[in-house]
């Protein structure tokens, strides 16, 4: 089964070095330079996407009220190089 899918160009001026990197990466994987690309780009935009779903889910819970006391978290953090460090604050 063909599948088809519709692409666009994306130019992009990138520092020498890296552009020399992805040729090596491409060489190596016996993969094209676009391959290469494309793959670098979903990752990086899935990470983003995740990073904006978790930073909106811990607003939510700011406006929420569900937040844990600074100074128990430092507290907790400084007991950690001690022989008896706290239990997580909750």
């Amino acid at each position: 089964m063909s599948r088809t899918s519709e692409t666009r160009v994306v130019t992009a001026h990138v520092p020498l070095k890296l552009a020399e990197k992805i040729d090596q990466m491409a060489e190596r994987l016996e993969r094209s330079k676009g391959w290469i690309v494309k793959q670098a780009l979903a990752d990086w935009i899935d990470l983003e996407e995740e990073r904006s779903r978790l930073t909106r889910e811990a607003l939510a819970d700011v406006d929420a009220g569900r937040v844990i006391d600074h100074q128990a978290v430092q507290a907790w953090a400084e007991s950690l190089s001690t022989d008896k460090p706290l239990q997580v604050p909750r």
